[in-house]
């Protein structure tokens, strides 16, 4: 076989590789050889039948098979003997044409093809202790927990029915359609809705318009749906529901005690503001973790600068530009309306894609250094994760992942990035800061963004 490199610039490389007739034929004879004892043919005896006879009946099809497994396993071991790494599936194309292709097949020609690809790069890690990482902490105090608590016991009132008119506060149970233009749309009709008035839960000026109505009342509630309403074929449209009350009533007064916590399944009050104090700090245990990373992957894209190769960007490109496009036509909306142009946006998530990449390629060398590796448990419990997900397609998920080794590897990246960051935490100078639940919550500009794995 020869192995001639016809391209070098940059990351990218191509490859030309031709294998000799010669040893095309050599491995044809290697196979009819081995399946002679084999083959049954009418009017030959087990293991009789003629190399000729077998090449004039198999030949080519074997030839076939034999170009194919060149294919295969050539771009991976002529790769491996350059020592290079590529960056994603390489490219092989065919050099002959149909002619050509026809007398390697006959054993009468070389089979020759290019292999095209773009390798990793190569950097030298830096240092990263000297990385500054200042982390936000919230103190939650004894009255965030209260409050916490009393909206879970609002959220499990009772209600006992009442004569008078509905007030702030009192549920309705109703029958409504809404409609767009006369005509009830998909989505706007439910029988037997409860609507606690002042909970905020339907659009804008629908609950306002429901107060003072009693049991038996009809009413026509007119409103807008909001510019921005999830629904894009709602969304800005003025709107009717013609409503009937079917009863009204009012709340009674809950008490925080054990009995309301035993009632929550909780053994006491005092457990249950332990449970609500580990779910807050749940909360901004993330927040924290999210601002934390998104410093030491700032700090990281500021010490790296390489060549990236092209193709890994182009395909984190068209990922994130499909997901920006899906996101816009369900809201209804086009770049003028997010203030920018296309092809500001393309410049932009361009940008974004690099990054993305860059920070991938540095953490995954890192990690390799460090040997971080991933167990099967962890790769387990992220897997019956996304089972839960689909409650009644569990079985069809579980064997995709079986089946599938890049929907395994889809569940591996996250787990990895996390415990790389962990191991990069672990040496960087990070300092605790105080800091009120506002400013923790509060989103950067482009927070989610710019997060490598987002």
């Amino acid at each position: 076989m020869q192995v001639t490199e016809t391209k070098a610039e940059g990351l990218k490389r191509e490859i030309q590789i031709v294998v000799p007739a010669s040893d095309l034929e050599a491995r044809l004879q290697t196979r009819l050889y081995e399946a002679k004892d084999r083959v049954q043919l009418k009017g030959f005896r087990p293991g009789k039948v003629p190399i000729s006879h077998m090449r004039k009946m198999y030949g080519k099809s074997m030839m076939a098979e034999i170009v194919n497994q060149i294919i295969n396993e050539t771009p991976r071991n002529v790769i491996a003997e350059r020592n290079e790494r590529s960056a994603m599936q390489p490219e092989i194309v065919m050099t002959e044409d149909e002619g050509e292709a026809e007398k390697v097949l006959d054993g009468k020609s070389d089979f020759s093809f290019t292999l095209s690809y773009e390798t990793l790069p190569t950097f030298e890690l830096k240092d990263t202790s000297g990385i500054k990482i200042e982390r936000p902490i919230v103190e939650i105090a004894d009255e965030e927990v209260d409050e916490q608590v009393k909206r879970i016991a609002d959220s499990a009132k009772t209600y006992e029915p009442k004569d008078g008119k509905a007030e702030t506060g009192d549920r309705v149970t109703m029958d409504f359609v809404g409609k767009v233009d006369g005509e009830p749309f998909d989505g706007g009709t439910a029988s037997d809705s409860n609507l606690v008035l002042g909970s905020g839960q339907f659009i804008p000026g629908f609950e306002d318009q429901l107060i003072g109505v009693a049991a038996g009342d009809e009413k026509v509630v007119e409103l807008t749906f909001p510019e921005d309403y999830g629904a894009a074929h709602l969304a800005g449209k003025a709107a009717t529901f013609d409503v009937t009350i079917k009863s009204v009533a009012a709340p009674l007064e809950t008490e925080i005690d054990d009995e309301l916590a035993k009632k929550l399944g909780i053994e006491s009050v005092a457990r249950l503001k332990e449970v609500v104090r580990e779910q807050i700090e749940s909360q901004y245990g993330v927040a924290t973790r999210q601002k934390v990373k998104r410093q030491l992957l700032d700090a990281l894209d500021e010490t790296y600068d390489f060549e990236l190769p092209e193709k890994l960007v182009e395909a984190e490109f068209g990922n994130i530009w499909t997901q920006v496009q899906n996101e816009l036509t369900q809201a209804g909306k086009s770049f003028e309306d997010e203030d920018t142009t296309e092809d500001e946006a393309r410049a932009e998530y361009r940008r974004l894609a690099e990054r993305r990449v860059r920070l991938g390629l540095v953490l995954s060398q890192i990690g390799e250094k460090a040997n971080v590796q991933i167990t099967d448990e962890e790769l387990q419990r992220a897997m019956f994760e996304q089972l839960r997900r689909y409650p009644g397609q569990e079985q069809q998920l579980y064997e995709y992942f079986q089946k599938n080794p890049d929907a395994l590897a889809s569940l591996r990246a996250p787990i990895y990035e996390e415990k790389v960051v962990d191991h990069l935490l672990a040496e960087a100078d990070v300092t605790d800061k105080t800091v009120t639940k506002e400013e923790l919550m509060a989103e950067d500009e482009d927070d989610k963004a710019m997060i490598a794995g987002s």
